[in-house]
């Protein structure tokens, strides 16, 4: 059994300590606030996020960074916008060619960085890889069965990291195409924050379709254009990962959208939410990435309009049924007006 340290105790990390300790493996559950960790060992629970799940004994909690160190695998676990500051706290405590696993998803809103780019930045000396797909953490948690992607550029990382966390319940395949894998699990977010705004708006299993449909090819055109592969987004991490997204009540982005597709506004659809949110801080850095790289994205683009410039929701929806019209046969995803 090996010694995994997991670098956030939010609802994803929790329940991942929560599968690898039920696994035998010796977990370090490191949390940003010492006060968290103490209501975590004193509950053996994160009643915040996973009400009702019991955290296995073989869980040490901490909020000490520098235990995490010295591990077989750290699983990198915080919010995208801490992602660096928690990186460059760790920096001190690995050595050369520390596996890092990053399962956290978003895009540096500064840098427009990935994660698994952001830790690279900070913690050159390490072997980093990612994992994504279709995996709410309440389902994880109970065992339910779940299959993920881990994306490494190197196959016997990956396929170290496969055996050490593949179980009955949690299916793992591997891929070589990290930022296409990451790419994916932050602008799904995106999209389900939208789909949750036609959920809210009353709208119906049509336009929900064309949206996810229409917003898979956003995806995949932005991913090509910045160097990834374009069957990554035809796998879990891409059409997977946004199905489960765009559908289930798990998912925070697509409570969000509920509620301002029902008229609240976006704070205080934030604070009703009260969980990161990460399809708001993805819209402004995935508008960003595609300006960039001038790639067209019509449903971000007026899904950043209705977040950040006051359009209405009933706007953006006429806006983008009122596009000029178009063929959809792509012959690939670059250099198209679609």
């Amino acid at each position: 059994m090996a010694k995994i340290s997991i670098v956030g105790s939010g609802s994803w990390g929790t329940a991942i300590a929560i599968m690898l300790a039920e696994m035998g493996h010796n977990i370090i559950l490191w949390s940003y606030l010492e006060s968290e960790s103490q209501a975590l060992n004193e509950n053996k629970e994160n009643i915040p996020f996973l009400p009702g799940v019991k955290i296995p004994d073989n869980v040490e909690y901490t909020s000490d960074i520098s235990l995490c160190g010295d591990s077989d695998l750290i699983i990198m676990a915080t919010p995208s916008h801490g992602m660096r500051n928690t990186a460059k706290a760790l920096k001190p405590f690995v050595s050369e060619g520390q596996r890092i696993l990053n399962i956290s998803k978003g895009i540096e809103e500064e840098s427009l960085l990935t994660m698994s780019q952001v830790i690279a930045d900070e913690l050159p000396m390490c072997d980093v890889s990612v994992m994504s797909g279709p995996s709410h953490a309440e389902e994880v948690s109970r065992k339910i069965p779940t299959t993920n992607v881990i994306a490494s550029k190197s196959p016997e990382t990956a396929e170290y990291i496969q055996d050490l966390i593949m179980n009955p319940n949690f299916r793992i395949y591997t891929n070589t195409d990290i930022l296409g894998v990451e790419l994916g699990g932050s602008v799904k977010n995106v999209i389900a924050l939208c789909a949750g705004i036609l959920d809210g708006m009353g709208l119906g299993d049509n336009t929900k379709a064309a949206l996810m449909t229409r917003g898979l090819v956003e995806m995949t055109r932005l991913g090509v254009a910045l160097g990834a592969k374009k069957e990554t987004f035809s796998g879990l991490s891409g059409i997977g990962d946004l199905i489960v997204t765009c559908t289930s009540m798990n998912s925070r982005n697509r409570r969000a959208g509920i509620l301002i597709g029902q008229g609240k506004t976006l704070e205080e659809a934030q604070k009703e939410v009260n969980m990161v949110v990460e399809g708001v801080r993805s819209c402004r850095a995935v508008k960003a990435l595609a300006d960039k790289a001038h790639v067209d994205m019509p449903i971000v683009n007026e899904a950043y309009k209705v977040l950040f410039e006051g359009e209405s929701v009933t706007d953006a929806l006429k806006n983008l049924m009122g596009r000029t019209k178009k063929n959809e046969s792509e012959q690939d995803f670059l250099h198209i007006n679609s």
